[in-house]
């Protein structure tokens, strides 16, 4: 049984038995893992409140070929993440980054994807509050383009031709825009140009700031359901929007 040590972040963790914890884990060299840290809920377990949701640090496993949980024997913590707490679209945004991963990825490490997701973490801890909601959703299109599922944005899918104009029809299902002769009769959703270069910009993995997000969401939200998450629902979506609903009614 080989024992690795490699960074980690904590993504999801629920209680298991009595006194045990099952983690999924993001690693740097092994990609997704689940792991069971046996005791872990004890009262004088050695990892006491260290794994948590966001938490990172150096995670020891003991890697058993062909199985699906392997075992977790140490967790050296380098960030609690505690302070993605601060606020709710903090939360959520964390939250959703890692459902996103959770969904679809693979154990087999991924170039480029922890070190994302441990970027993107620490910019959303970092954040000015009023922010955090524009780097949420830049940082999960930046995810999702990592991942392979980046819409087309420049060119029509259905023909080829560059696509230009104020307005500029968005169809998730087929992938990405279309032109003014491709839009007639088809799906889709007739969005401002400026709209489709914050996602350009977003997907290229700098910072943008918006004036108006819930078209955004709409377009991120369908976007996801339809090319990365084959039916299944995310918790983080929903509680993103409810505390969207909860700022509206404070201001």
């Amino acid at each position: 049984m080989p024992v690795i040590s490699t960074e980690a972040i904590v993504l999801q963790t629920f209680a298991y038995g009595d006194t045990s914890r099952i983690l999924r884990l993001l690693t740097a060299t092994h990609g997704l893992q689940s792991a069971i840290a046996r005791g872990a809920r004890r009262p004088r377990s050695q990892y006491g409140g260290l794994l948590e949701a966001f938490s990172r640090g150096t995670a020891t496993l003991h890697i058993r070929e062909n199985r699906d949980l392997q075992t977790l024997s140490g967790f050296d913590l380098s960030h609690s993440g505690q302070a993605l707490g601060r606020d709710l679209m903090r939360f959520g945004g964390a939250a959703l980054l890692s459902e996103v991963v959770l969904r679809a990825t693979r154990e087999e490490p991924q170039p480029g994807l922890f070190d994302l997701v441990a970027d993107s973490l620490d910019r959303l801890e970092r954040v000015e509050a009023a922010e955090a909601e524009a780097m949420a959703l830049g940082r999960v299109w930046r995810l999702v383009a990592l991942l392979g599922f980046a819409p087309e944005l420049d060119a029509c899918v259905p023909c080829g031709r560059t696509v230009q104009g104020d307005e500029i029809r968005f169809d998730y299902a087929a992938g990405g825009v279309r032109c003014d002769d491709c839009s007639r009769g088809a799906p889709g959703r007739t969005v401002p140009a400026n709209a489709i270069d914050a996602i350009r910009t977003m997907i290229a993995g700098r910072d943008v700031a918006l004036a108006e997000t819930r078209g955004h969401w709409w377009l991120l939200t369908r976007w996801l359901d339809h090319h990365v998450l084959e039916g299944a629902t995310l918790q983080s979506l929903e509680f993103i929007a409810a505390a969207r609903d909860d700022a509206s009614c404070d201001n």
